[in-house]
């Protein structure tokens, strides 16, 4: 193909009388190219063909990544692995990958035929060191094997662009409340304004009024912070914390969390935002370190006194003793308390219930969802079991025996068994469910000539020390013998 130059070269000389053969010569092409120039009409350019990037160094982790990218089809939209996320992977798991991020774009691009929304242009915000947004994402893991959905609350300061990240079953004002203080504790001040969704576990603003929850109310008194609600389906008045929603969820929770204990798995995830402060700001040129410094410096104090994240009800329990609360979640106090009104603290990851004299009896995890659930402590039957010994064989309490002390159990005489269970409630209610269970397992396990009266000893050396602690070697005593034998000799 001839450049524009040598076209018009060509065209002259026609214009000057040239043949088509001296054209062809002095041009050093052939005839039939001469011809096709001079009868050619249009010469706009013409729109260019896209050009589909071969990356033959991404060949051996194509796989890889498509695996990845087949795996996110299973998974929540909004977290899926992101090229950023795919880039930060290969580069961890593969010694020798060294293709380039724009390469590594183009090529997930190509695969997921992307296509870029237009946005529609929003009103830059000023935002002042101390002031804060948060807000609830919803998040896909793993707990105890099993793919479930939680919710995530995320505070961010858009001075800085730091954030913190907190993880619960539900919405709720216990949960807002809790991870607002875990926050405030961690970072070791108070925020001067937070700017909230219209959550309903916080309040709500319908026009100008705003109407809060009272747990939310003590709160923020306790912590003395302002709050701004956000109009109704205006998610632009909180913009920062909203595109953190997705960030977090796509950097923090990709590939997907496993969840064994909640609390622990939040301990470790607030801490995480400490080790981006390295990073510098996206428009601001500083790092995120000097920034969110300003930020803690415009923090208030934290109050002298630590808030109790709870809410009390009165609750009245059904025949078995169980109280319902939050719909169709119940939970056992024991049944002696059947039929009454029981005291029940309501928090983000647990439900407490209290005696008559306002100690807590039971502490069960907190269920969430609109099936129904059944938390049950065995542990607060034994007392009428004790009653009612013949309920033994379908009792709760033996299914959480171990099998050799179930057996041991279920071979004694109805008197002895009632003894048995007469002494591991008072063990239990003395050093606690599983001391008593172990204490006297290790007595039946000895075969001592009273079991019982030996698991009381047991129970109360657990409460202090390990009794199969491996003790440490004092001084070797045996020169005091051979001294003390040839003293006796002379």
């Amino acid at each position: 193909m001839l450049n524009m130059s040598q076209i018009n070269s060509i065209r002259e000389m026609r214009k000057a009388g040239y043949s088509v053969a001296k054209i062809a010569r002095e041009a050093k092409v052939d005839e039939k190219t001469v011809r096709k120039y001079l009868k050619m009409e249009d010469f706009s350019p013409k729109v260019p063909e896209v050009k589909r990037e071969v990356a033959p160094k991404l060949n051996p982790y194509k796989p890889t990544i498509l695996k990845w990218l087949e795996e996110d089809k299973g998974n929540w939209a909004k977290q899926r692995h992101t090229a950023q996320k795919i880039h930060d992977r290969l580069v961890q798991e593969f010694d020798d990958y060294d293709c380039s991020y724009p390469t590594l774009v183009r090529y997930v691009r190509s695969v997921r035929q992307e296509h870029i929304e237009a946005h529609r242009g929003t009103l830059e915000l000023v935002w002042h060191p101390g002031q804060a947004q948060a807000d609830f994402g919803e998040l896909e893991c793993y707990e105890e094997g099993v793919k479930v959905r939680k919710r995530f609350f995320v505070i961010s300061f858009p001075h800085s662009n730091v954030e913190f990240t907190q993880i619960f079953n539900g919405e709720t004002a216990e949960c807002i409340c809790q991870g607002l203080q875990d926050v405030f504790e961690f970072i070791g001040g108070v925020p001067s304004t937070v700017v909230i969704d219209n959550a309903s576990g916080a309040g709500r603003r319908i026009g100008s009024e705003i109407t809060e929850t009272e747990l939310f109310k003590r709160f923020r008194a306790h912590y003395g912070f302002s709050i701004r609600f956000c109009t109704p389906a205006s998610g632009w008045e909180k913009g920062h914390v909203e595109n953190k929603i997705g960030s977090v969820r796509r950097n923090r929770f990709v590939p997907l969390p496993h969840i064994n204990d909640i609390e622990e798995f939040n301990k470790a995830l607030i801490a995480k935002a400490m080790h981006e402060l390295k990073k510098a700001h996206y428009k601001k040129h500083q790092s995120l370190e000097s920034l969110f410094n300003e930020d803690l410096k415009a923090l208030q104090d934290l109050p002298s006194a630590r808030f109790n994240v709870c809410r009390f009800e009165f609750i009245k329990a059904d025949t078995y003793g169980k109280v319902r609360v939050s719909g169709n979640h119940y939970y056992s106090s024991c049944p002696e308390f059947s039929r009454q009104v029981v005291l029940v603290g309501i928090r983000a990851h647990f439900i407490e219930v209290y005696d008559k004299e306002h100690n807590i009896l039971v502490t069960h995890r907190r269920r969430f969802g609109k099936q129904r659930t059944d938390e049950v402590d065995p542990s607060t039957s034994l007392a009428v079991l004790t009653r009612n010994i013949g309920a033994w064989s379908n009792s709760g309490i033996r299914e959480v025996l171990p099998p050799f002390l179930k057996e041991y159990l279920d071979n004694l005489e109805r008197e002895e068994l009632k003894s048995a269970v007469r002494a591991m409630s008072a063990l239990k209610n003395e050093y606690g469910l599983e001391h008593a269970i172990e204490a006297l397992s290790t007595a039946v396990t000895n075969a001592g000539s009273s079991p019982l009266a030996d698991a009381a000893v047991f129970a109360a050396r657990m409460a202090e020390f390990d009794p199969f602690e491996e003790i440490e070697e004092g001084p070797d005593l045996n020169i005091y013998d051979t001294f003390l034998g040839k003293g006796v000799g002379k």
